[in-house]
């Protein structure tokens, strides 16, 4: 029994471990006074501040530090993604596709706010502002379960989770939002350099039900954007299969038809030889009907 619950937990250690991390931070955070809560997360936040003054180990540290309110509120979803992700695409992709989506959507959240801050078009005061969390990893690794859809659902699920993602960043316009666009379209591409994944079960398809829907609250934080994030979701989901359905029409189109004299089937050359072999019987002399015989063999 222990042994099997070992093996099993084997195959998800990555999730597993990083699950006990958060869960111990949180919980000695949860512990401190409000003043010295507010102080760690300013001193691990990847903010402007921190990384010009080249504190890069906010790099690492703000992705083991939630303040996302209860523990019990976000990490049982979170365990249910990366579980998911590790199971179809093997412990050291789904390392890959979060760091991916963590550390590059950090840095170009921030390449933008830098850029926006010297041409005054946002205060500096966004420069300390608070950023941590693990919410660019997990939508990063939500975008790589992507090649591992369906091909014939695939349009729906990149057309959804986009159109989800531009709709939470025109509704809130924060850059938190437009970091979870990045992260989101990072995962999916790193994730086409992965190969193939670990084919679909029962199981895999009740964590990913699991999984979006707690994508879903990351992406749409705020419930009265729940429904219109919804709708946006569906109006981009149809649109993108009913886009991939006329690409595939047009390339059919488009497609050369083939040419029937360039492969004579088999049973007729078969039975075109035998006319052939018999016209030369009825050449013998005395033979007679080899006139009518080889008419047959010239309209073959």
């Amino acid at each position: 029994m222990v042994p099997a619950i070992v093996a099993r937990l084997a195959r998800v250690r990555v999730t597993v471990g990083y699950a006990v991390v958060l869960a111990v931070v949180t919980v000695i955070l949860v512990g401190l006074d409000p003043a010295m809560q507010d102080r760690v997360i300013r001193h691990a936040s990847t903010n402007l501040h921190n990384l010009r003054h080249g504190h890069l180990g906010t790099l690492l540290g703000s992705a083991v530090v939630v303040d996302a309110g209860p523990l019990l509120h976000w990490l049982p979803g979170l365990i249910c993604l990366l579980a998911l992700a590790e199971l179809l695409w093997r412990s050291r992709r789904l390392m890959i596709a979060f760091a991916v989506g963590h550390v590059g959507a950090t840095l170009m959240v921030a390449a933008g706010l830098w850029a926006a801050v010297a041409h005054g078009w946002l205060p500096r005061s966004v420069t300390r502002a608070a950023d941590v969390g693990m919410s660019y990893g997990a939508t990063a690794v939500l975008g790589a379960i992507t090649p591992a859809i369906p091909r014939r659902w695939r349009p729906a699920w990149i057309g959804w989770w986009v159109a989800v993602a531009v709709t939470a960043v025109v509704a809130d316009q924060d850059f938190t939002d437009v970091g979870h666009l990045v992260a989101l379209m990072l995962g999916m591409l790193v994730a086409t350099f992965f190969g193939a994944p670990r084919p679909w079960t029962s199981p895999l398809a009740a964590l990913l039900g699991l999984a979006s829907c707690f994508g879903f609250l990351v992406l749409v934080d705020t419930p009265a954007m729940f429904g219109p994030a919804a709708v946006a979701g569906l109006a981009g989901g149809s649109a993108a299969m009913a886009c991939a359905s006329a690409w595939a029409w047009l390339r059919a189109l488009a497609r050369p038809a083939a040419n029937p004299s360039a492969a004579e089937p088999q049973a007729d050359v078969g039975r075109r030889r035998r006319l052939l072999q018999t016209a030369e019987g009825f050449d013998a002399p005395g033979a007679q009907g080899d006139g009518r015989l080889m008419g047959v063999v010239d309209a073959e």
